[in-house]
């Protein structure tokens, strides 16, 4: 990295570190505070000092809270895909029972235009128009009467042929709706069984974390600060920001925009806002603000927008972290992203390489 380059990355890092600090506990990326030690006074009596757990301890606790958020992550995605999923079926299912009622409504039109031919056959005794037609014995009758008779032929043809395809597709859309009544089931189940995970994941992790004392919660953040402005900091070491200097769009500028406006407003999984926001419900909800339709999921937003090289983004666009495709920010500039980091946290700026990254994608 040149020296200037150095120098703006370091100022960069310094930003983001004053921007978490400033958001509170429960942020991403942070630079490491002193490690707080238990108080004693030399006089008794005294209460009894409080032992801490050796760092290793706190470190097993870390990666345990990591690993029950991130299931639920997972599971959050599984249940937007999910809940998703419901809506396009119940939407198809609605549309198919409209093709029904025409279909219906089309079918008994045609028995009625059938039964009054018929109707109008008995009125002359029964004997089809052919019958009749070779009973006549006025020559110039009989000729009108063939060119009728071939006409109702053919519109009689073309009635019973009507009737048929109608009937047909009546039992097609039936078809339909019942395979989409059985989709639909199905999504339904995922989705429940989606939300019985996340609670289970976020309960056992508030358990977790409710069972600390308050200077075990103040050293296992630490822990949290420490781990992320290491990576954030490598990640900034290998140069990349010498790399990184797209500009973004107009439509890139308004989500940014949006996104950063809800800095502040809690973590709450399934929640595209407009006052919680789940990680993929911010970056989807600010490209919306900016015109653009993506994905529901971080995964959904993974496999389906255009990836870009790590050093080809620029503000807009979209990081995708872990191997899971499981979380997702935004690229704000200056090494920095905006993301909704998890249950009891809020939507903040953080490093870009505060956690590992699996890729970027471009919505626009």
């Amino acid at each position: 990295m040149g020296a200037g380059k150095r120098i703006w990355g370091a100022a960069a890092v310094g930003l983001v570190c004053a921007v978490t600090v400033l958001g509170g506990a429960g942020t991403a990326f942070a630079a490491p505070a002193p490690t707080p030690s238990p108080t004693t006074t030399p006089t008794a009596p005294t209460a009894p000092s409080v032992t801490l757990p050796p760092n290793k301890d706190l470190e097993a606790v870390h990666k345990r809270l990591e690993k029950l958020y991130h299931d639920a992550a997972v599971a959050t995605d599984a249940y937007n895909a999910a809940e998703e999923e419901t809506e396009r079926q119940s939407t198809e299912i609605v549309e198919l029972a409209r093709e029904i009622v025409k279909g219906q409504e089309r079918l008994a039109e045609l028995k009625d235009r059938a039964g009054a031919a018929a109707r109008a056959q008995y009125r002359s005794g029964g004997l089809p128009p052919e019958a009749r037609l070779w009973l006549s014995d006025d020559p110039q009758a009989w000729l009108e009467g063939v060119s009728r008779v071939r006409q109702g032929q053919k519109a009689t043809t073309g009635l019973i042929a009507e009737m048929t395809r109608t009937q047909q597709d009546l039992e097609q859309y039936a078809q339909d709706a019942s395979a989409q009544w059985t989709k639909l089931e199905a999504s339904r189940k995922a989705k429940a069984a989606a939300q019985k995970t996340i609670k289970e994941q976020i309960a056992a992790a508030e358990k977790l974390e409710s069972e600390l004392e308050k200077e075990e919660k103040e050293r296992l953040a630490e822990l949290e600060r420490e781990a992320a402005y290491k990576a954030q900091t490598s990640w900034l070491d290998s140069g990349i920001l010498d790399e990184i200097s797209g500009k973004a769009t107009a439509q890139g500028e308004k989500a940014v925009e949006f996104a950063t406006a809800q800095i502040g407003k809690p973590y709450e999984w399934g929640a595209e806002g407009p006052g919680t926001f789940d990680c993929s419900g911010l970056t989807q909800s600010a490209w919306a603000s900016a015109g653009v339709g993506i994905p529901r999921t971080s995964q959904q937003q993974w496999a389906q927008l255009p990836h870009i090289d790590v050093e080809d983004m620029r503000p807009g666009d979209l990081i995708i972290y872990f191997d899971d495709a499981s979380h997702i920010a935004m690229y704000v500039g200056d090494g920095a992203m905006v993301h909704a980091p998890r249950p009891g946290r809020t939507v903040t700026i953080a490093g870009a390489g505060s956690m590992p990254i699996l890729g970027v994608v471009r919505p626009n």
